[in-house]
């Protein structure tokens, strides 16, 4: 069991994955899928990695394979925009309209990664598209703090910009790792 790991792809699988199965379902039987929203999310709250651990155990039950971080990724590249409208902000200040879409820029380039790692030249014009979109949604973050009122909500927005700074050094220290051993 995976619960309480903490890697972006196990917070993923919530919003990424069973989040727009749930929408879907709300066209059939909106109180169906409110229950079961509402449940999955009291869960993933209470147990973190609780919904991974549910979709890996579905995949092996199934017998299938599956890489989860490269699905994650092409799953988060293609989400429709009404897939997208529930994790985007609702404030219409310019800084928050701006940091919506430089989020889904970088999503958007991040799902390219598996179909363009086993082309070197592509994929390093990808790291620097990928490095240039980090940048400007830290820039756009940082144009949102001065919206944000009293220090509490400011230093929740500096926690998760700081874990978004390290999960970046992660990727790039992998990348490094991945170009080093020559794969």
């Amino acid at each position: 069991m995976t619960m309480g790991d903490d890697t972006p792809v196990t917070s993923l699988v919530l919003p990424v994955i069973l989040r727009p199965i749930l929408s879907k379902l709300e066209a059939q039987n909106i109180t169906a899928a409110q229950t079961l929203r509402s449940a999955l999310s009291k869960a993933e709250s209470n147990h973190p990695g609780i919904t991974y651990d549910l979709v890996v155990g579905i995949v092996r039950r199934a017998e299938l394979s599956l890489d989860m971080n490269a699905s994650v990724l092409r799953l988060q590249g293609v989400a429709s925009d009404c897939d997208a409208i529930e994790y985007r902000s609702a404030r219409s200040e310019d800084a928050f309209q701006e940091l919506n879409r430089k989020s889904t820029a970088l999503k958007r380039i991040l799902s390219r990664i598996p179909d363009e790692i086993t082309d070197r030249k592509t994929f390093l014009e990808t790291i620097k598209e990928i490095a240039s979109a980090i940048k400007k949604l830290l820039d756009a973050v940082n144009e949102v703090t001065a919206f944000i009122p009293g220090t509490a909500g400011k230093q929740a927005l500096d926690q998760r910009k700081r874990e978004f700074v390290k999960y970046s050094k992660r990727f790039s220290n992998t990348l490094k790792e991945y170009f080093k051993e020559g794969q």
